[in-house]
């Protein structure tokens, strides 16, 4: 059996030329100091992680403006667009002037202006939707003066015909030309407001941008909780930043607290990845999927009250009309098959201390042409080799638990008959669906069970599949065990049927 050589590390990042960044601020109606946007602590504790010798340090994201209280991963706006779905009719617009009211408080005459108009109904178009990192516990903390951050970005593509939708995010480090200057994508909020964002993005990606919505930390906390909680397949154990409360990996409903953390956090994955921003932004996309599967399943009166919740937390220039009308033109829409989701590929260099990302102008325009085309970003679906999350999806399932895609060979170390069809049948119940039991054995005398990994970084994965098993040890290859997938479980005499 030939060794199949494998690279499951992170991405490494290569260099590249360092481009002018001005210092000069951008005018704009929104005042914001700029020694506060440098200065400004960060929202939570653990969002900034210490600097290690030869790693990535997470990358400090820019204040920005207040606004409506503020906002947050934006994972929650696709929820209010297929919230109306069932729901609808009547009950919606019993709501209608006061929903309305609160949904465009703080759209600009100059944010329509940067909008190009398109019909919603029977075409395709692209929405930016964006989260700040504000809410109400921040209003009332004067360190952060007012200001707060764009912490996500996601470029969305929606195809009200075909019933498709794309999310495409866009790292907030990224260096974009801002008119006058050059600085990171996020900045763009801070100095124009969400007009200049819808801008930045626009002319990043070579779109026009049609629609915006802009969402909070509180509205995420809200919705998930207005909807019951949202059922998840955590890929692995996640620390609350903010104490050393845990939420444990596998199969679970989360409350709006815990689905929060699940978007926030990324210093867990400081130790495995070069980025821990890319990961974040998948894991926002995994609850995206999965409210989404709850939206869905929820009676009318559920839907309806999310609908009416949003509205107090989400800023968007779509009407209750608009909403309700491309909800049901997507009804039907399968997450797990008709939401593609991918990253912007970008390539970091520290400039002047501070890590900033280039954007990868082949690949992204690639990406966007597949967009344009109706297909997903990437050809293949990503999982990240040291954690199991799915970095992109193309409509092949693979959205919520892609840590469960592994490949595992199970070959049965004893002289008892059938424990390998056992052992693949127990992980294929667990969600590890593609399993292959090894039918040739070279010894019978194999005194434990062990999952054996290849790389340093699959150790996490390898413990997964120990703790679904209920039983056996995780073990680095040493490079007497030979096999081709990606994990190898040896049936030991210790082994014991579940």
């Amino acid at each position: 059996m030939a060794k199949h050589a494998k690279q499951d590390g992170p991405a490494q990042h290569g260099g590249s030329t360092r481009p002018s960044v001005a210092a000069k601020a951008h005018p704009t109606k929104r005042k914001v100091s700029r020694q506060k946007h440098e200065k400004s602590k960060p929202v939570e504790q653990g969002f900034a992680e210490q600097r290690t010798a030869g790693q990535r340090p997470v990358a400090q994201a820019s204040a920005e403006p207040k606004k409506k209280r503020s906002r947050v991963p934006l994972v929650v706006l696709a929820v209010v667009l297929v919230a109306a779905l069932v729901g609808g009719g009547a009950y919606a617009y019993t709501y209608y002037k006061s929903i309305s009211d609160n949904l465009h408080e703080g759209v600009t005459q100059d944010l329509e202006a940067a909008l190009v108009k398109t019909d919603m109904a029977n075409e395709p178009f692209y929405m930016l939707l964006m989260g700040t990192d504000g809410s109400t516990e921040r209003d009332d903390d004067e360190d952060f003066g007012g200001s707060y951050r764009s912490d996500s970005m996601i470029l969305t593509r929606v195809d009200p015909v075909k019933k498709k939708v794309t999310l495409l995010s866009v790292h907030r480090d990224t260096l974009v030309n801002l008119g006058d200057h050059t600085d990171k994508i996020n900045t763009a909020y801070t100095e124009g407001g969400p007009a200049l964002a819808v801008r930045a993005v626009s002319k990043l990606a070579g779109v026009n941008i049609s629609h915006y919505a802009e969402v909070n930390f509180d509205a995420f906390r809200e919705l998930v909780d207005a909807l019951g909680g949202v059922e998840v397949d955590v890929p692995v154990d996640l620390k609350d930043p903010d104490s050393s409360y845990v939420i444990k990996a596998g199969p679970q409903v989360l409350n709006g607290s815990d689905a929060l953390i699940m978007c926030r956090v990324r210093a867990d994955f400081a130790d495995v990845s070069t980025d821990p921003d890319l990961i974040r932004a998948a894991n926002q996309r995994i609850v995206l999927s999965a409210i989404a599967k709850q939206v869905l399943a929820s009676d009318v009166a559920t839907i309806a009250n999310t609908v009416r919740v949003g509205s107090e937390y989400i800023t968007t220039d779509l009407n209750l009309n608009d909403i309700i009308g491309l909800a049901q033109l997507l009804k039907g829409l399968d997450p797990d098959t008709d939401i593609y989701t991918a990253m912007i590929p970008t390539t970091s260099e520290m400039i002047d201390g501070g890590w900033y990302e280039h954007v990868n102008e082949a690949e992204m325009k690639e990406m966007v042409r597949r967009m344009d085309a109706g297909y997903p970003p990437t050809e293949d679906g990503l999982v990240d080799g040291a954690t199991g999350i799915p970095l992109a999806t193309a409509g092949n399932g693979v959205v919520n638990g892609g840590i469960k895609q592994c490949t595992i060979t199970v070959a049965n170390g004893t002289s008892r008959d059938n424990l390998g069809e056992k052992a693949a049948k127990q992980l294929n119940d667990a969600g590890y669906v593609n399993t292959s039991v090894e039918t040739a054995r070279d010894t019978f005398d194999y005194p434990e069970t062990l999952v054996i990994y290849d790389n340093a970084v699959s150790a996490k994965q390898a413990q997964l599949i120990v703790d679904a098993l209920g039983q056996g040890k995780a073990m680095q290859n040493d490079g007497e065990y030979l096999f081709e997938n990606d994990f190898l479980l040896v049936i030991g005499d210790d082994w014991k049927d579940q």
